[in-house]
């Protein structure tokens, strides 16, 4: 687990990293509007994982707005709908949501609404509204207004979850140059690639973009079982009956005793 940093180690951290980039790139980096990076690209996921907080800092040449988003893996998700049939509660219709990112996170340095027009946004996917959630193809014709429905019923799931943000985190500006934000990653968070998009927007337009990569991995004991399961699913199979077996046995032999 990434250990979480405090607030004074943070402005040091990053302070350090825009220096330390700086210096390594001399005048190259003086002419690029946007450097960005994260205090480690790997979240390692153990037995007892809590969830991680990773500080997200870089620096800009000019005056701008930056949003950070942050999304990944993909992934089929199917949404279902209860109705009241007979009395008893029941899944009568269903959607398939292909390519679906699994997390997404957001940050702002001020209201987006200010930031930039929603054309602009939705083009980026830049807020839990603007994802382009489409449903797979399906022989089933459902109306506009159903294709809706079950979207926003998927994104209000995935919030309920702690897996998509309802609210933008914040931006830290500092002295108009420096900017830092921190992403929180639940617990429930999935294996895979995540990327992380920092925007430097003037004027409505998006002026300039970098895409940073995160790896999210078991490790430990429990990511072994987990491969192992995957790998060699009847030995594991059965392993496993046989382990509830003998403790089941045990359990009797104990109690007949007692």
């Amino acid at each position: 687990m990434v250990r979480r940093l405090g607030i004074i180690t943070q402005f040091r951290l990053l302070s350090l990293a825009v220096i330390a980039m700086l210096c390594a790139t001399g005048d190259k980096a003086a002419a690029q509007d946007l450097i960005a990076d994260l205090s480690s690209h790997r979240v390692d996921i153990t037995t007892g994982f809590t969830g991680a907080d990773l500080l997200l800092f870089g620096s800009v040449d000019d005056d701008g707005d930056i949003v950070i988003t942050v999304s990944g893996p993909r992934e089929t998700v199917v949404v279902r709908r209860k109705e009241r049939v007979a009395g008893i509660w029941m899944n009568t219709r269903s959607m398939l949501f292909d390519n679906a990112p699994n997390f997404y996170a957001f940050a702002t340095s001020r209201p987006l609404d200010e930031i930039a027009p929603p054309e602009v946004l939705a083009r980026q996917q830049i807020g839990a509204d603007h994802l382009r959630l489409r449903p797979a193809a399906s022989d089933e014709k459902l109306s506009p207004e159903d294709e809706a429905t079950f979207r926003t019923a998927l994104v209000r799931r995935k919030q309920v979850q702690g897996l998509y943000a309802s609210d933008p985190g914040q931006v830290t500006v500092i002295a108009g140059k420096l900017f830092r934000t921190q992403i929180h990653f639940p617990a429930n968070l999935a294996t895979g690639t995540y990327t992380a998009v920092v925007y430097l927007i003037r004027g409505g337009r998006i002026v300039h973009a970098q895409t940073t990569p995160l790896l999210v991995e078991k490790v430990g004991i429990g990511a072994e079982v987990y491969t192992f399961a995957h790998r060699h699913s009847a030995i594991y199979g059965l392993a496993a009956i046989l382990i509830a077996v003998a403790a089941g046995w045990l359990a009797a032999a104990v109690f007949r005793k007692v």
